[in-house]
């Protein structure tokens, strides 16, 4: 029957072959055994069921919640010509008798209904007079009530499988299920554990990406001008904001549309049409959108506000290139999204499934602050070990060094014993930072020896750091009425000292002398300004602006957002001049902007000198007569690091043997392109071949003075 199967797949489907666990399950189908299929969004789960559908006698049956999807999948079914419907709200109840009718005689291949059919009894005895050889179960991780969206009607379904007079094959298909879930779905449709088909959840094509710490509506309106011609979805928790992004977005010219729940069936439809038909390119909507969407080019998926869990947010970032080409995954954090996502959940959760929500909301939290693997991290969450880390991710290209925390890491643990593990981030926050809240001082806290250890650092920071130390699993959240910390076994030997904790440094902002090469350009640029408004440069920036600007090295309008000192009008009004300066000094200067674009992110380190010394560190290696690639490997870091650390101690004072870096059969190269160069750095490099670097022209350049 498998050779039967290959043959309908190549003449109805086109394809020559099954994709990975499509051919194990339709195997396994045929061969008559219950299955449960587990397989990521855009993997081909529906050829699973519609293959076998063709293969068996009568009228498979598939139970899935997605409207649009059974409307989309029963059109191309019919178009490769395979007699198919569905029975749902979108037809009135005439239309519905007429297709059970038909299905009775046979007529139709498949049948797709909601599983809200199944809460009526009249309905299941329509099905009696059917001959039903399989139910294809979709979304199978709703029948489970710790899925992430259970609905009671898919328990039902055991009343159509006692009911019918022959037992059909059940098939059983989701791409998101954690191990409980899996459980869950077993024990429920009563499928042995052992016809459990799961290929990895590992998505290949996609980088996922956590953004933290920067203004979100700016990130966002410059990723989707860089973007502009690609499709992308942007998801936000509420329908309020999902109305504010699409008029700020629709004032920004973008071409968008807008879908959430409040919106009439017409209009949804209407932005959805124009969406899938790429007359808009960019969708913004809460979770209601997208279920059951088959669009394959889209290209990026940001989530503009923290989902409530993981299931939920790997199902939505999963409808990024689901034609398989390298797409992107960005969720903007943010902490007060959590507030959001708990209230969500107050409100819409009974008792039994609260603390279980409340746990999934963590999780989601840990991922955001994790500095494993992001895409390990959603693996692990669903059960399977990953191999490797994938690469690709904003963590695995993070190449920041990593600085010791242990000492901060053990005043946060050791606070927290102190106050008797009674309490959440906050108060801990409180008690470090030395604040004289009511609630610290009417516990006696501000009397603890860790009270004011990090007095240095604001609340939330300290909060922020915390959250770090959740997702290292040193800490563990208990949920209840209000959220406790709790010291785990791996946070205790960090407590005695027997474990180091290592976190990605946050760079200070250095402060740059006013000789700085591009502090002068952007003086000069400022000066010219001010004149032609007829007021004095400082009104126009401050030096402590232009000094930022120095460090950040600002190349788009997002990024010219973070320098202190620059707002949206300023931005409007001068940031073209800037970020044209700041550009053509790149170009001249390529050295600095590696050295010193350092993506500023989570940890502010207490005293700032192992920050502000690595550079000295690398100094005392070479000055050891280490080679510069042993130095980049013993030290983590990119042999351009290594070399840019040589410049600036040069830069300082340091002594640095030039000659070393320049090998002799290249000096007279160098020399005729330094001679005939006449712009900078780069119009040197581009007269040499491409195995003479800039950092070999720079010593030539030391040696030539």
């Amino acid at each position: 029957m498998f050779t039967k199967a290959q043959e309908l797949l190549a003449s109805y489907f086109g394809y020559s072959s099954f994709r990975r666990g499509q051919d194990e399950t339709i195997k396994n189908v045929l061969d008559g055994k219950d299955t449960v299929c587990i397989m990521p969004t855009g993997g081909g789960k529906s050829i699973c069921y519609q293959i076998p559908a063709l293969v068996f006698e009568g009228t498979t049956l598939v139970i899935s919640p997605l409207i649009s999807l059974m409307k989309d999948q029963v059109d191309t079914l019919v178009q490769n010509g395979i007699s198919a419907t569905y029975i749902n709200s979108s037809i009135s109840i005439a239309e519905a008798n007429q297709r059970i009718q038909l299905a009775k005689q046979g007529h139709y291949k498949l049948l797709y209904v909601a599983p809200e059919r199944l809460d009526s009894m009249e309905f299941v005895d329509q099905l009696i007079d059917m001959k039903i050889p399989m139910i294809a179960i979709d979304e199978a991780h709703c029948i489970s009530q710790w899925g992430h969206d259970f609905r009671p009607s898919y328990l039902h379904i055991h009343r159509i499988l006692d009911y019918l007079p022959e037992k059909p094959l059940v098939l059983a298909l989701t791409a998101t299920a954690t191990p409980q879930v899996r459980d869950d779905i077993c024990n429920t449709l009563e499928i042995n554990q052992e016809n459990t088909i799961m290929t990895t959840f590992e998505r290949e094509n996609l980088s996922f990406s956590v953004i933290k710490g920067q203004d979100r509506n700016a990130y966002l309106a410059d990723y989707i001008r860089q973007n502009q011609k690609e499709s992308g979805i942007i998801y936000a928790a509420t329908r309020k904001v999902v109305d504010q992004l699409y008029e700020d977005l629709m004032k920004a010219g973008v071409s968008v549309s807008k879908y959430h729940a409040g919106m009439s069936d017409s209009d949804r439809n209407e932005q959805q049409e124009l969406f899938l038909r790429d007359e808009v390119s960019v969708m913004v909507a809460t979770s209601a959108f997208g279920m059951g969407i088959d669009k394959s080019n889209i290209r990026y998926v940001i989530h503009y506000q923290l989902p409530k869990n993981m299931e939920s947010y790997y199902q939505e970032a999963g409808r990024a290139g689901r034609d398989g080409l390298d797409s992107t995954c960005i969720l903007l954090y943010s902490s007060q999204d959590v507030q959001v996502q708990r209230f969500l959940i107050d409100q819409s959760t009974g008792e039994s499934r609260f603390s279980n929500e409340l746990e999934k909301l963590q999780n989601m939290t840990d991922y955001c602050h994790t500095e494993q693997c992001l895409q390990s991290f959603i693996l692990q969450y669903f059960g399977e070990e990953p191999k490797e880390d994938c690469g690709r991710c904003g963590n695995c290209t993070d190449n920041r060094e990593s600085i010791d925390v242990t000492r901060e890491s053990q005043m946060v643990l050791s606070c927290m014993i102190r106050t008797n593990q009674r309490f959440g981030k906050q108060m801990i926050a409180q008690v470090l930072t030395g604040s004289k809240n009511k609630k610290v001082i009417e516990f006696n806290f501000h009397t603890l020896p860790t009270y004011g250890l990090l007095s240095n650092r604001s609340v939330k920071e300290v909060s922020e750091f915390i959250e770090f130390l959740i997702s290292d699993e040193l800490i563990a959240v208990e949920h209840g009425t209000y959220p406790t910390l709790k010291v785990t076994e791996k946070g205790k030997e960090v407590l005695l000292g027997k474990e180091n904790v290592l976190r990605k440094e946050r760079v200070e902002t250095r402060q740059i002398v006013q000789d700085h090469p591009l502090f002068e350009v952007l003086r000069e640029v400022r000066k010219e300004i001010a004149q032609g408004e007829g007021v004095p440069p400082f009104v126009i920036f401050s030096d402590q602006t232009l000094k930022d600007m120095c460090v950040k090295m600002p190349q788009s309008d997002s990024e010219l957002l973070t320098v202190k000192g620059i707002g949206e009008h300023k931005l409007v009004k001068y940031g073209s001049h800037f970020l044209q300066a700041v550009q053509h000094f790149i170009e001249e200067n390529p050295n600095y902007a590696e050295t010193i674009k350092t993506e500023v992110v989570s940890e502010r380190k207490k005293s700032g000198k192992a920050s502000a010394n690595s550079h000295l560190e690398t100094y005392e290696m070479y000055k050891q007569g280490i080679d510069l690639n042993e130095i980049a490997k013993e030290r983590n870091l990119s042999r351009q690091t290594i070399e840019n650390h040589l410049i600036r101690c040069y830069e300082d004072g340091m002594e640095v043997e030039w000659q070393s870096f320049v090998p002799a059969e290249y000096e007279s190269l160098i020399e005729t392109a330094v001679q005939s160069a006449e712009g900078g750095l780069k119009s040197i490099k581009e007269q040499l071949p491409n195995e003479v670097s800039y950092f070999m022209i720079r010593a030539y350049l030391q040696i030539r003075k």
